[in-house]
């Protein structure tokens, strides 16, 4: 049996415990910050694009998100880029390797972290495989900043999370199956296009 002198702190700290649950479970809060990944140009730079044959309720199901493009942009000299934007509350199912959804079998291994350069520093996420005839690049951003480790993120902002409304994170994912082996991608057109997406999803801000 409890002694009744450590009631009050027992009734405090079971109070406490339930704020995430209330706010999570029963309330469910979310935070729209009323940005849409739909608004970013079919024409982008010298690229225009023609939307991939995914069907409508394939990024709910492999993200957890309604809000999402997946685009095919040409250049001038006809090579395609595959281009992925989404944002999802449910952190984790954007950064825990999207390559395995979104370039599926293509075996990708992780090959590091280069920066854009401008109003930000952005971190851009490279993948590619081991004959280097297929890359793929991505970037996190959250609640307006870039992430470059999303694991570190999400424990420092672990607190806020628990108790605050949930809050989305976006993905920019580049396929660009073009370059030979051992082009810098911050040179490629890929990342032209991935600069300019995130540049014109910014702008909404």
């Amino acid at each position: 049996m409890i002694s009744s002198r450590y009631a009050l702190w027992i009734t405090f700290i079971l109070m406490v415990a339930l704020i995430p649950i209330v706010t999570h479970s029963y309330l469910n809060l979310k935070e729209d910050d009323g940005l849409s990944v739909k608004s970013i140009k079919s024409v982008l730079a010298d690229f225009e694009s023609t939307p991939t044959n995914r069907m409508p309720g394939w990024g709910k199901e492999t993200f957890g998100s309604e809000d999402w493009i997946e685009r095919i942009y040409n250049d001038k000299t006809g090579k395609a880029y595959r281009l992925f934007v989404g944002r999802s509350y449910d952190n984790k199912r954007l950064y825990h390797h999207p390559e395995l959804a979104l370039s599926y079998a293509k075996d990708l291994r992780d090959d590091g972290v280069v920066w854009f350069s401008g109003k930000d520093e952005i971190p851009v996420k490279l993948l590619q495989n081991e004959t280097g005839t297929s890359m793929a690049a991505f970037v996190l951003l959250y609640n307006g900043k870039f992430i470059e480790n999303p694991i570190l993120h999400q424990i420092t902002d672990s607190l806020r999370q628990l108790f605050g409304a949930k809050k989305q994170m976006t993905l920019f994912y580049i396929v660009d199956d073009h370059e030979p082996k051992g082009t810098k991608f911050i040179q490629t057109s890929g990342a032209l296009l991935l600069n300019e997406a995130i540049v014109d999803f910014m702008t909404q801000q």
